[in-house]
C-alpha cells in the first residue's frame, strides 16, 4: 500500500497481506488523469478471488483503457470487519486506499449463492445503503452498483439491492456501460434516465424497470417491464472469437498463496456435453475454442511475467478440446526444459487415454480427478452423463498403467429418480476400482480412491431446474447410507454438507421476496455462509421465519412446467422447450448425444469450426 493510513489496523489482524496491494503487477494510475473510477468487489477473501480468471480478465480490460481506473476490493475476514467497524473506517479499495464511496462504479461477481451476505456486508462496511430505492436519484451521490457472474443469470433474490447486472460474458458488455456511464455523467443526467438507456444495451438487465407479480398461492403471475423501450427478455452477451478476446498476460501476482497459484489458460467456453443438472454447461454455450498457437502465446507471455512453475488448462471438459494433443505438443517443447507442469482439470472418462498421460506427466505425477456423477447407469442416463462402467474401469486401468495411484471421483446425491440402490452403487462402484488395482501388480503397493459426494441442488436454466431438491433428512439418510456401504479404508468419503445445499437451494431458485431475509441476515451478523466456521444454519432458519420466507417453496417443492420462474425474462439462448424436453427424456432414462455427435436443437447456434459436427 502506497500509504499508511491503515497501519493501525494491519497490525491486529492475521493476514495483513490480504489488505495492503502493492503486489507485483499492480496497476496504479492517477486519479486525477482518469475520467472513471471502478472496483472490482469480489464477495470472498483474497486467496479466492485472487484464483477468479473472471475477475483478472475484466480489471485487466478497463484498465487497458486510458479513461478509467479500475482497482480491487475483497471480502474482510472477521478479524479485519472487527477493525473496521471498531475504527468506524470504511472499506477501501487494495490499490489506492480509497474508500470504496469515492469510487464511479462498484462492480461484484457473483460466483456463489453463499457469498450473497458478504456482498451485502461490504455495502454495509462501505457506509452504502444496501436497497438501491435509498441511494437516491443522484448519479454521483452513491457509486452505481452492479453484478454479474453466472449467479447473475437468476439475479432476483438480489435484484433491490443492484442497480443494475451485466448478464453474460464482460469483455464487450462492461467497457459499453462504462462509455454509456461517462457520457450520461457529463450530461448530468439523473441516475433513473441512465438507467433507461443501459436497459437497451444487449446485457443489461435493470431490475428496478421490471414489475413482478404475483399469485394467490405465492408463484410469480409474470414479469413486466415498465416502459414500451425496456425489452421484455434481457438476452446474454456472448464473445463470439475467443482467439481475438482481450486476455491479460501481466496479471497482478498475489503476495499470498492463492488456491490457484498457477497460470490459468482458458482453453474453451461452453461445453458440447448436456448434463441435466449442470448450469455452467447450458449458461456458457456456445461452445468456442482457442487455437494452440494463441494458447501457447498467452502462456510464454504469462511465464514470463509471473513466473509460475504450473499451467493449468481451464475449461469445463478439456478432454473435448479438438485440438488438446496439438496444445500439449508446442506447450511441452519449452515447459519440459523450464519444469513447468501441466495440469488437466475435468477430464471426461470416455476421452481419457494413455499417451496423453504420459505426455504432461514429463514434468511431475499428480491425482486425476473424474466425474461419473452417479453410482449405477440407469442414473447415468438419466442425468445424460454418456458414460459407462466400462469406459470408466478402463479410463482407471489406464490411469494405474501410468503409475497414478491416487484417484478422485465426484458423485451427486439427491438426483432426480435416484433411489437407495444408487447410492450403493457409488460404494460399489468404488470398490470395483479398489479392486481393479490389486487385480495386478503395481509400481505402487497401495490405492487411495477418493469418493466426495455433493447434494444435488436445481438449478435454473437446467433441464432439472423445475425438479424438487430431496428434504433436509432424506439427502442426511443417503449420506449415512453411503458411508456404511464403503467396507475398505482405501476408499475416503466426502461429503457436502446437506444444510448448506438446502440454503443454496432457497437463493439458486429465488425470487425478490428473498431480499429482506438477505438485509436481515445482514444486519444480524451472517456473512461467509460458505464457510464452516461461520454457517449457522438454525440462524438462518430463524431469519426466514422473521421475514416470511417458507424455504420448501423454493427447495422440496416440484415446480409445474407452465410456472412461471424468477429467471424467466433472462435470455441465455438455449430455449425453455429444449430443457422441457431434455427433462423428459430424464424420465425416460434416455440420453442425449453431445454436440458433436448430433445438434440437440437447444436454440443456440453454435460456430462449426469450434463444433466440428
Amino acid at each position: 500500500m502506497k500509504n499508511d493510513r491503515y497501519a493501525h489496523l494491519l497490525k491486529n489482524v492475521e493476514k495483513p497481506g490480504r489488505y495492503i496491494g502493492g503486489e507485483y503487477g499492480e496497476v496504479v494510475k492517477d486519479k486525477n488523469s482518469v475520467d472513471l473510477r471502478f472496483c472490482f468487489c469480489f464477495p470472498d477473501i483474497y486467496e479466492i478471488g485472487m484464483s477468479n480468471l473472471g475477475m483478472k480478465i475484466l480489471t485487466a480490460i478497463l484498465n487497458n483503457t486510458d479513461y478509467c481506473w479500475c482497482e480491487r476490493c475483497f471480502a474482510p475476514w472477521a478479524d479485519m470487519e472487527e477493525q473496521l467497524r471498531k475504527t468506524k473506517t470504511p472499506l477501501f479499495a487494495l490499490e489506492s486506499g480509497d474508500p470504496l464511496t469515492e469510487f464511479d462504479i462498484i462492480g461484484f461477481t457473483l460466483q456463489y449463492e453463499l457469498s450473497y451476505t458478504n456482498a451485502l456486508n461490504m455495502l454495509d462496511l462501505a457506509g452504502i445503503p444496501l436497497y438501491a430505492a435509498d441511494r437516491g436519484d443522484d448519479l454521483n451521490a452513491y457509486p452505481l452498483i452492479i453484478a454479474g457472474g453466472p449467479c447473475a443469470y437468476n439475479p432476483e433474490p438480489l435484484a433491490p439491492f443492484f442497480d443494475l447486472f451485466a448478464i453474460g460474458e464482460g469483455e464487450e458488455s462492461l467497457p459499453e456501460l462504462a462509455e454509456l456511464y461517462l457520457e450520461c455523467k457529463k450530461q448530468n443526467m439523473k441516475k433513473s434516465d441512465f438507467l433507461r438507456k443501459a436497459a437497451r444495451l444487449e446485457g443489461c438487465y435493470v431490475p428496478s424497470l421490471y414489475e413482478v407479480t404475483y399469485l394467490a398461492d405465492g408463484r410469480i403471475d409474470k414479469v413486466t417491464p415498465k416502459y414500451d423501450d425496456v425489452p421484455a427478455k434481457v438476452k446474454k452477451r456472448v464473445v463470439q472469437d475467443l482467439d481475438k478476446a482481450y486476455y491479460p498476460t501481466q496479471p497482478t501476482v498475489p503476495y499470498l498463496d492463492v488456491v490457484h497459484d498457477r497460470i490459468m489458460l482458458e482453453v474453451v467456453r461452453g461445453c458440447i456435453r448436456g448434463c441435466r443438472f449442470c448450469q455452467a454447461g447450458m449458461v456458457y454455450r456456445p461452445y468456442r475454442e482457442k487455437s494452440p498457437e494463441v494458447l501457447d502465446r498467452c502462456a510464454q507471455a504469462l511465464f514470463a511475467h509471473t513466473g509460475y512453475s504450473e499451467i493449468s488448462l481451464s475449461s469445463l471438459s478439456i478432454s473435448d478440446y479438438s485440438e488438446l494433443d496439438p496444445l500439449i505438443d508446442r506447450l511441452l517443447k519449452w515447459t519440459d526444459d523450464k519444469k513447468v507442469s501441466l495440469s488437466l482439470p475435468s477430464m471426461r472418462i470416455d476421452a481419457f487415454y494413455e499417451q496423453l498421460m504420459k505426455k504432461v506427466m514429463s514434468v511431475r505425477k499428480s491425482g486425476l480427478t473424474f466425474a461419473p456423477e452417479a453410482g449405477t447407469q440407469r442414473l447415468r442416463d438419466v442425468i445424460n452423463k454418456n458414460i459407462t462402467e466400462e469406459e470408466i474401469l478402463t479410463a482407471c486401468r489406464k490411469a494405474f498403467d501410468a503409475g497414478r495411484n491416487e484417484l478422485k471421483l465426484y458423485f451427486m446425491n439427491g438426483l432426480p429418480t435416484e433411489t437407495d440402490e444408487d447410492i450403493v452403487g457409488i460404494a460399489e462402484l468404488a470398490q470395483k476400482i479398489v479392486d481393479l488395482f490389486y487385480s495386478e501388480k503395481r509400481p505402487y503397493r497401495s490405492v487411495e480412491v477418493t469418493v466426495s459426494v455433493s447434494c444435488f441442488v436445481p438449478k435454473p436454466f437446467t433441464p432439472f431446474q423445475w425438479e424438487p431438491q430431496d428434504s433436509l433428512e432424506s439427502l442426511e439418510r443417503k449420506q449415512a447410507l453411503l458411508k456404511n456401504s464403503i467396507r475398505t479404508k482405501k476408499i475416503t468419503y466426502k461429503y457436502h454438507d446437506a444444510k448448506t445445499s438446502r440454503l443454496e437451494c432457497v437463493f439458486a431458485r429465488g425470487d425478490r421476496r428473498l431480499a429482506p431475509a438477505l438485509a436481515e441476515a445482514v444486519r444480524q451478523g451472517q456473512r461467509f455462509d460458505s464457510w464452516d466456521e461461520f454457517f449457522d444454519y438454525d440462524k438462518w432458519m430463524k431469519i426466514f421465519e422473521q421475514t416470511g420466507v417458507d424455504p420448501d417453496f423454493y427447495t422440496t417443492r416440484r415446480i409445474g412446467f407452465d410456472e412461471t420462474l424468477p429467471w424467466d425474462h433472462i435470455d441465455i439462448g438455449v430455449t425453455k422447450r429444449f430443457l422441457r424436453r431434455e427433462a423428459e427424456k430424464a424420465y425416460a432414462g434416455v440420453p442425449t448425444p453431445d454436440c458433436r455427435t448430433q445438434c440437440s436443437g437447444c436454440g443456440v447456434k453454435c460456430l462449426e469450426r469450434n463444433i466440428k459436427l
